[in-house]
C-alpha cells in the first residue's frame, strides 16, 4: 500500500504542469461561455505562443545546466531586422534570406557559446552582454524604422495551415479538413502503442508501474484530449504549419534529450558538473553547442514571429527572453539544473499562454496579467524547492 501511494506521489508531481493546463483551459472554458473553444480562438493561441514554445525548446537546455540565455528576445530582434533589409530592401530570394538568418543564428550561437565555453565567462553575464549587443544592433540596422511587408513564401511559415490532399468533407452544414483527422488519429494510435510498448518495457526490467486502472486513465486522457483538440482544428482550417514544426522540434529535441548520449551528457553536467568532468563528459563543448543550438532556434523564432506580423520592427523580441524562461520553470525545471524535460517546457508555455489569451478574453488588464504571471512563476520555483527539499528530509 505504502509502495502504491508513493507511485501515486511521484507520478502527481511528474503530471502535475498538464493537470493544472488541463484545469485552467476548463476553467476559461466557463468563464468565456465557451469562446475559449472556439477554433478559432485556440488556433490563434498556438500561433499567438509559437516563438515562446520554440525558444522555450532551447532554453530548456540551458536550465539544464543551471543558467538561462538573456539574449534570445535581442537575437529575435537583429534576425527580424536582418530578414526585412534582405527580403524587403534587397528583394532577396525568402527561402535563401531563410537559410542566411539561419546561418547567421548559429553564428550569434558560437560567439556566444566561445566566451562562456573557453573564456569562461559566466553564461549570465555574457548572455546579457549579448542581449545588448544584438539589441543595439538590430536597431541600428532598422534605423527606427518598420520593414515590410514580406513576401508570401515567407508569410505561409506562420500563417499557412497543411493542405487536405483528401479533399475535406462537409458534415452538416461544417466543412472538414479530413487530412488533419487522419494525422490526428495516426499520432493518437502512436502514443498508445508507445505507452503499451513503455510499461510492458518496465514490468521486463522490473520498475515500479501505475497501477493498471490509473495508466488506463493516464492514457484515455491524453487520447481524449488529442482527439478534441484535433477534431477542434479539423472544423476550422486544419493544423497550422507552425504547429507541424513545432512538433517536429518537440519530438527531435525530447528524443535527444532523454535517449542519446549528448542528452545524458546535458542532465550529468546539470547535475554535478565536477562530477561529468571526471566521468568523460567534455563539459565545454557540451556548453558551447548548447548555446549555439539556442542562438538558431532564437532565429527560428524570429522568422516565425516576423512572418506571423508580416513586418519587421525595432521593438521585436523584447521580453521574449523571459517568457521562454519562465516556460521552462513553470514547467518543472531545476533552477539548479539537472531536471527538467522537454515536453515540460512546452506545457509550461502553453500554460502562460493560456493564462494570457483567457484573462485577455475575459477582460482582465495587461497590468493585472504580467503580475499573475509573476505569480505563477514564483510559486512554480517555490514549489521545486519544496519537492527538492521533501526529498532531501525522506531521504
Amino acid at each position: 500500500m505504502n509502495n502504491l501511494i508513493a507511485i501515486l506521489k511521484k507520478n502527481v508531481r511528474q503530471y502535475m504542469m498538464v493537470i493544472a493546463l488541463a484545469v485552467a483551459m476548463i476553467a476559461f472554458g466557463f468563464l468565456t461561455d465557451g469562446i475559449f473553444f472556439r477554433p478559432v480562438n485556440l488556433t490563434n493561441l498556438v500561433l499567438q505562443n509559437s516563438y515562446v514554445l520554440i525558444l522555450a525548446v532551447g532554453m530548456l537546455l540551458c536550465t539544464l545546466t543551471g543558467n538561462v540565455d538573456l539574449s534570445v528576445g535581442s537575437v529575435v530582434c537583429f534576425i527580424g531586422a536582418l530578414c526585412g533589409v534582405m527580403m524587403v530592401d534587397l528583394q532577396w530570394n525568402p527561402y535563401v534570406a531563410m537559410l542566411v538568418a539561419l546561418a547567421v543564428g548559429a553564428l550569434i550561437g558560437m560567439w556566444q557559446g566561445f566566451w562562456i565555453a573557453f573564456v569562461n565567462v559566466p553564461p549570465f553575464i555574457a548572455t546579457l552582454a549579448g542581449m545588448l549587443v544584438f539589441r543595439g544592433l538590430g536597431q541600428v540596422i532598422m534605423k527606427g524604422q518598420t520593414k515590410a511587408p514580406f513576401p508570401r513564401e515567407f508569410q505561409v511559415i506562420a500563417s499557412g495551415y497543411i493542405p487536405d490532399p483528401l479533399g475535406g468533407a462537409v458534415i452538416g452544414a461544417t466543412k472538414v479538413h479530413l487530412f488533419t483527422l487522419l494525422i490526428g488519429f495516426l499520432i493518437v494510435l502512436l502514443i498508445i502503442f508507445g505507452e503499451i510498448k513503455k510499461r510492458n518495457k518496465q514490468k521486463h526490467y522490473g520498475f515500479d508501474v501505475l497501477p493498471t486502472g490509473v495508466w488506463l486513465a493516464k492514457v484515455i486522457f491524453i487520447a481524449a484530449a488529442l482527439v478534441a483538440f484535433t477534431v477542434v482544428f479539423s472544423v476550422y482550417r486544419g493544423f497550422p504549419n507552425i504547429l507541424v514544426l513545432m512538433g517536429i522540434f518537440v519530438v527531435g529535441y525530447q528524443f535527444v534529450a532523454s535517449k542519446t548520449i549528448q542528452g545524458r551528457h546535458i542532465y550529468a553536467l546539470g547535475g554535478n558538473r565536477k562530477a561529468a568532468e571526471l566521468s568523460g563528459v567534455k563539459v565545454k563543448w557540451v556548453m558551447f553547442w548548447i548555446y549555439t543550438n539556442m542562438a538558431v532556434l532564437a532565429a527560428v523564432a524570429a522568422m516565425v514571429f516576423t512572418a506571423r506580423l508580416n513586418s519587421a520592427t525595432p521593438k521585436a523580441g523584447q521580453g521574449f527572453e523571459m517568457d521562454a524562461i519562465a516556460a521552462c520553470y513553470v514547467g518543472g525545471s531545476a533552477v539548479s539544473g539537472g531536471v527538467g524535460t522537454v515536453i515540460g517546457a512546452v506545457v509550461g508555455g502553453l500554460f502562460i499562454g493560456v493564462l494570457n489569451n483567457g484573462m485577455s478574453i475575459i477582460g482582465i488588464s495587461t497590468d493585472w496579467q504580467q503580475a499573475i504571471k509573476g505569480f505563477v512563476l514564483l510559486a512554480a520555483v517555490a514549489f521545486d524547492l519544496y519537492s527538492k527539499s521533501r526529498s532531501s528530509k525522506v531521504a
